[in-house]
């Protein structure tokens, strides 16, 4: 629910001013005063009649504020309540009724801070109380509902028997669970995605590791095969050509074999020969 102050502080502004014009007109007598005292009372009354048109015009355009308000005319409220604080920056009704007016044009945050202006200024508990009403109306409408929250406690602290208020604040704590809980399972949620991310991640560069692995084995296997390509290969019919030192291992191999085959023929001949006799009958 919506709070707006309508006419109630400007009709007792109207009562003090009136009552403080009233008293100055009764404490002067014309008929006994100088030239230089009555010229003092016409240039206060002067000053007293000025301050009182300039009072009337921020009144009389905030009730024309009020009325547009009431008409749903929010905007044109909006004009006339900023008229009024032109000719007074400070005069509360129309300080807060503008809040309302920006409220119902749905800029959440622009009302946020007229209502908040208010509440700073004010000096009537009441009204404060309706102020932080309004703001944590402002927030719940952002879904910033902590501060909703909070508004509502500081309006109760000023007027603890304002059911609406009660009612508010129930909702509002409410609402502000349900998003705790959400942005918990966004967490959550947010958390078993990036896991099974590396997870994939992880798996991914296991499998391009062995792939490389892979590669380098055949790649290094196909450079040892280019590399015996390489190499000068004996064309047919042709010997392959030898380095002296292997020529010499050659030799000494041949050698070494003749060597055992004279060995092995000289073993075979000194061993005796078995000759069969035959029996004479």
């Amino acid at each position: 629910m919506m709070r707006q102050m309508i006419h109630r502080m400007v009709a007792g502004a109207v009562r003090r001013a009136g009552g403080y014009a009233m008293s100055l007109r009764h404490s002067v007598t014309p008929s006994l005063l100088s030239f230089s005292s009555r010229h003092l009372v016409i240039s206060s009354l002067l000053l007293l009649l000025t301050w009182t048109t300039s009072a009337q015009e921020e009144r009389t355009l905030t009730r024309d504020g009020n009325k547009l308000f009431a008409k749903g005319k929010y905007a044109d409220a909006e004009a006339s309540y900023k008229k009024a604080l032109e000719k007074k920056n400070n005069f509360p009704e129309a300080i807060f009724n503008l809040g309302d007016a920006i409220y119902k044009q749905k800029r959440y945050d622009d009302a946020v801070a007229q209502f908040e202006l208010f509440a700073k200024t004010s000096k009537d508990p009441h009204q404060k109380a309706q102020a932080y009403h309004n703001l944590g109306n402002a927030q719940l409408d952002k879904e910033e509902y902590e501060k909703a929250v909070d508004a509502y406690k500081q309006a109760l602290k000023l007027n603890p028997n304002d059911r609406d208020t009660r009612y508010n604040l129930a909702y509002a704590n409410a609402k502000l669970r349900r998003q705790q809980q959400q942005n918990q399972q966004n967490k959550n949620n947010k958390n078993k995605d990036n896991k099974d991310q590396k997870d994939k991640d992880k798996k991914d560069q296991g499998k391009g590791d062995k792939d490389k692995k892979d590669d380098k084995g055949q790649k290094d296997k196909d450079q040892q095969g280019n590399g015996d390509k390489d190499k000068p290969q004996p064309k047919p019919g042709q010997e392959p050509k030898l380095t002296k030192e292997q020529a010499e291992k050659l030799l000494e191999a041949l050698k070494a074999e003749e060597q055992k085959a004279q060995d092995k023929m000289q073993k075979k001949a000194a061993k005796p020969v078995d000759v069969q006799i035959e029996k004479d009958w």
